[in-house]
């Protein structure tokens, strides 16, 4: 009685086959049903098995019917077929899943599963890579033990070095020394009988994420006389000089004289007493050492030194001081160790 109702509304053979072209689960069982009815229409009855049979296969079939499959078997052939395509080796192949090794050697053989590390393992070219990065993996924490000691050892000089000139300068910004030392800024331009008027230290550390470790002390003080300067200049030679005074930080003033046509023919300086002086001691993580960059110590003008942290200790530092007040000192020599 079923399988009556259902001939009566069943699609004739040829659109039948047509409708189910695009339907896994109808083309799967298209060819069952078509030769039923064809039995049917032309009375055959030897060779057809059972109505209920048929509907019990046919029932059968499409619990156990695997739809992906189908689909994946479908989308391959409607991709051969594309524009005339209608070789199957010329569909595009499955896409293997992102981070998914393929066994070439064993992926095509029906039944067995591929191993993917198979394929990973007996590559040659992987192999040399791997073990290459294995070397520089110990390279680079060998490296990175190294470094992390060189930099916690510039940290603790460093720190080492701020609380000396904090301290430093503040004994001195109340003993206020005079300091014995002459700053040249040309032949007849000499600035002595100085005082130490105020000084200031200072640091800076790291951002929080790079270790916070210190990677810069500073020191910076006036130092004063009450002599002024006064010099004066011809033509080109008035530029050079202001030009020389004003790199060296001094404090000066400039009264030119021009003739009629505008040119310069002279100028008077008059250069106060006043000098600035500033001292950095600068970390160096990369090369493991201390960068000392200095204007207006020992001379006018600017240095740069560089020395490596175990130099610095309580002896080295009181050269220092001494360098600073233009006292004799080693500082040099002890900064060589």
């Amino acid at each position: 009685m079923y399988f009556k109702n259902f001939e009566k509304t069943i699609i004739p053979n040829d659109d039948f086959a047509a409708h189910t072209m695009n339907d896994p689960v109808k083309s799967l069982a298209g060819s069952a049903v078509l030769d039923a009815i064809r039995a049917k229409r032309e009375k055959r009855s030897g060779g057809i098995r059972d109505i209920a049979e048929v509907e019990a296969s046919l029932l059968a079939d499409i619990e156990s019917f695997d739809l992906n499959e189908a689909e994946r078997v479908a989308r391959g052939d409607q991709l051969a077929n594309f524009g005339g395509m209608a070789d199957p080796s010329l569909s595009f192949p499955e896409i293997v899943p992102e981070g998914v090794a393929r066994d070439v050697a064993h992926s095509s053989v029906p039944g067995k599963p591929a191993d993917p590390s198979l394929f990973v393992q007996s590559s040659n070219l992987l192999g040399q890579l791997r073990h290459k990065a294995e070397e520089r993996r110990r390279e680079l924490d060998s490296e990175m033990v190294v470094r992390s000691a060189a930099n916690l050892a510039i940290d603790k000089t460093l720190k080492y070095v701020f609380f000396y000139f904090h301290d430093l300068v503040q004994q001195l910004n109340v003993v206020k020394p005079a300091i014995e030392r002459k700053y040249t800024a040309a032949e007849d331009v000499a600035i002595g009988g100085l005082v130490w008027q105020e000084g200031f230290a200072d640091y800076r550390t790291q951002p929080q994420s790079a270790g916070a470790m210190v990677e810069l002390v500073s020191l910076s003080c006036q130092f004063a006389s009450p002599q002024l300067i006064d010099v004066e200049r011809d033509g080109p030679a008035v530029d050079r000089l202001r030009n020389a005074i004003f790199d060296y930080g001094l404090q000066f003033e400039c009264k030119e004289h021009r003739n009629k046509r505008g040119y310069l023919e002279r100028a008077d300086f008059r250069i106060r007493g006043e000098i600035g002086i500033s001292v950095r001691w600068r970390a160096d993580f990369t090369n493991g050492a201390i960068v000392i960059e200095t204007r207006n110590l020992e001379r006018l003008g600017s240095t740069q030194m560089t020395l490596r942290p175990q130099a610095v200790d309580q002896q080295l530092l009181d050269q220092f001081g001494g360098l600073l007040l233009g006292l004799p000192n080693q500082f040099r020599e002890l900064a060589k160790r």
